[in-house]
């Protein structure tokens, strides 16, 4: 139901009961007055003919009936002449007043007052018999009510014609406001309502248009949220496509180093040291075999140290534990004054896109603090917790610069990146009182090529 309709309603009820109490009213007022009418009229004719009742008492009822026709009708009493047979000898003539009219019979039922009849016996036998009559009054009443009935039905439809029309004007503009939010809602964001006639509808229609330019500014900034996470998200990819195309062209690379490279290298030195054996008396022969023989060296010991850089080989026939242990050895050997700690506990399977991030942060936090930090000690934990492993490498080095994430900053930058793809994190911050701490974590059940159990 309408708002409207409900409102029209409303009014028209209480119209209604309203008009209802004037006529209850009016009934119980037009009641008493009939009573009081009637009960004074029946007393009055009561006295007057119980005093020619008592004077004509011996005489008969001729003298009473000759009194009577001249009497005439008493108004509101019906009196009726009886001989000792019974027989009528006078009665009222008939009322002249709204002659042939009659009130509804529930209507004068309602009014008429209860009065007992007055009996006056004369001699011989005759009766007087005085009734009120108050059908008169009644159908005065009864015109009365209709009366006021026609003025307040009018009244009644008047009203309610102008309480309708008013709602109707007054409730004009939220039609206008249903329509706004059935649109807003339909996705329709830019719409906005008109100005609104009234102080309270201009005043939703103001906070309406507020909302809807609010929703609707925020349906744009999710939109831009998503989009940009979207391009995130394929940046990501792009980014992990091409980590592992770098990957594959590392190790490419690395076992070209180290199967031709390193071969064709250790044969160049191999044949440097042969002319130094068999060159005695040609100093500058001996002097030219000694220089290639010590650059070969020197090539071989520089591209056994760029291969773990490009592609830790070790990882397809070692495995991460394995490979994790030798890349810590080199380091203890390049710096012995730096004590370097590595605790591990992996799952029996891990796949080696995971593998190659766990190898990929250990080696970066672990040249980065031995190359800025001047560390005495560095800690490196790498273990499974729950449904995730968790990478730490803590020193006791210098701490961070305050610019160390600048933009051209891309080791770290680039390890967070790789963690992203597995849907993992990367934590770096000063410790206290003194170094750096890196914290890497890998969720087990949504990183790619992860499985098994704990060693």
């Amino acid at each position: 139901m309408k708002l409207r309709t409900h409102i029209n309603l409303i009014v028209a009820c209480l119209s209604a009961i309203f008009i209802v109490l004037m006529l209850a009213l009016e009934i119980d007022r037009t009641k008493r007055a009939i009573s009081e009418e009637i009960r004074a009229a029946n007393v009055v004719a009561t006295q007057l003919l119980s005093r020619v009742a008592q004077t004509y008492e011996r005489d008969g009822p001729l003298p009473v009936l000759l009194f009577l026709k001249h009497l005439g009708r008493v108004r509101a009493n019906e009196i009726t002449l009886l001989d000792a047979s019974g027989q009528v000898l006078y009665r009222s003539p008939t009322a002249t007043y709204k002659a042939g009219r009659e009130a509804p019979r529930w209507f004068a039922h309602l009014l008429l007052p209860d009065i007992e009849p007055r009996v006056f016996d004369l001699s011989g036998g005759a009766k007087l018999t005085v009734e009120a009559n108050p059908s008169r009054a009644v159908l005065d009443g009864w015109d009365d009510f209709l009366q006021l009935l026609i003025v307040g039905g009018t009244a009644f439809i008047l009203l309610n014609l102008l309480i309708f029309s008013l709602v109707r004007r007054a409730l004009a503009p939220l039609p206008i406001i249903a329509s706004g939010l059935h649109r807003i809602q339909e996705g329709e964001l830019s719409h906005r309502l008109p100005a609104m006639p009234d102080e309270e509808t201009a005043s939703i229609g103001a906070a309406f248009n507020r909302m809807a330019e609010s929703v609707e500014q925020k349906w744009q900034a999710e939109r831009a949220a998503l989009e940009a996470r979207a391009n995130l998200e394929e940046r990501r990819e792009l980014s992990h496509l091409i980590e592992q195309r770098l990957d594959e062209e590392r190790r490419s690379i690395a076992r070209e180093l180290h199967d031709e490279f390193a071969q064709s290298v250790t044969a160049i030195r191999s044949l440097a040291v042969a002319i130094i054996g068999r060159t005695h008396d040609d100093k500058p022969t001996l002097e030219a075999a000694q220089t290639i023989s010590n650059e070969a060296a020197a090539l071989y010991d520089a591209m056994h140290s760029l291969i773990p850089r490009l592609a830790p080989i070790a990882l397809d026939t070692l495995g991460l534990t394995e490979t994790l242990q030798g890349l810590v050895a080199e380091w203890r050997k390049r710096h012995p004054s730096i004590k370097i700690s590595i605790e591990q506990e992996l799952p029996e399977l891990l796949g080696p896109t995971a593998a190659l991030a766990v190898y990929r942060t250990v080696q970066e936090a672990l040249i980065n603090a031995i190359r800025h930090a001047s560390p005495s000690e560095i800690a490196i934990s790498v273990r499974t917790q729950e449904d995730r492993i968790l990478i730490s490498i803590l020193d006791d080095g210098v701490g961070l610069p305050n610019d160390w994430s600048r933009p051209g900053s891309f080791g770290l930058r680039g390890l967070r990146e790789r963690l992203a793809t597995l849907n993992g994190n990367l934590h770096v911050a000063n410790r206290t009182p003194k170094g750096v701490e890196v914290i890497g974590e890998i969720p087990l059940r949504s990183a790619p090529d992860v499985a098994g159990s704990v060693a």
